[in-house]
């Protein structure tokens, strides 16, 4: 298990083979507290004070994602956004999910001064 500072000095890597176990996923959520586990995917929901914050976090998670080319799914409403990361090659949950994982969750601790 990574730790949130060993994942935030990771980047993505092309995947291939299984995804991980159930045991190594809920032992690495530990590490995320605010993600869970749904429908083979971890799941956050960042809330915001208005629109323009809301866009102006997706858009750095989107810098983010691109330099990564790991690709999560978004629901973006007025002043929420709902990020999914699954890795569609190995079927389920790897690293780069929670690499990714952790990488929002400092964008969003850098944009809004909250801890991660």
């Amino acid at each position: 298990m990574a730790t949130r500072a060993e994942l935030l000095q990771q980047h993505c890597r092309e995947r291939q083979g299984s995804a991980l176990a159930d045991a190594q996923v809920r032992a690495q959520l530990a590490e995320l507290p605010d993600w869970t586990l749904r429908d083979g995917a971890l799941v956050r929901t960042y809330k915001f004070g208005n629109y323009h914050e809301t866009i102006a976090f997706v858009n750095a998670l989107a810098f983010m994602v691109h330099r990564e080319d790991h690709h999560p799914d978004l629901v973006v409403g007025y002043n929420r956004c709902e990020v999914r990361f699954s890795t569609h090659s190995v079927g389920g949950i790897s690293d780069n999910d929670f690499i990714c994982a952790a990488k929002a969750d400092a964008i969003f601790a850098q944009q809004f001064g909250v801890a991660a």
